[in-house]
């Protein structure tokens, strides 16, 4: 591996973990969305370092070349990211149901109590 490649997975590495922190520090990521990235990016940075990890594990867990255990791990990655955000998205879809039937009947509520109080008028001029 050349000096540039390794520094280079280094730099990324590093920059994946300052930009995850960034994020959390402005709140524009939650911390349970955060551990995902925090681990890909400390997982990276360790690779980065150690190189040699990476190719003892590829031939621990019987990969022929390193670099398909990366795309391996990555997609693995990718993939519980793809299921936890799913998991998040159903539970705020029924929670966004609940709300708009709730609106719903609240609207029907105050429209109701609104003609009541219309016809309350009319039979108090009526008299």
């Amino acid at each position: 591996m050349s000096i540039t490649t390794y520094v280079f997975g280094i730099v990324v590495a590093v920059l994946v973990l300052v930009a995850v922190g960034e994020l959390l520090r402005r709140r524009r990521l939650r911390e349970r969305h955060a551990l995902w990235w925090l681990a890909a990016g400390t997982v990276a940075l360790v690779i980065a370092v150690f190189p040699s990890v990476l190719t003892a594990t590829a031939h621990l867990l019987g990969f022929s070349v390193p670099t398909n255990l990366g795309f391996f791990v990555a997609l693995v990655l990718l993939f519980m990211v793809s299921v936890s955000q799913s998991s998040e998205l159903t539970v705020l879809e029924e929670k966004t149901r609940v709300l708009a039937e709730h609106s719903a009947l609240l609207e029907e509520r105050v429209r109701r109590l609104e003609d009541a109080a219309v016809a309350g008028r009319r039979s108090v001029e009526d008299r």
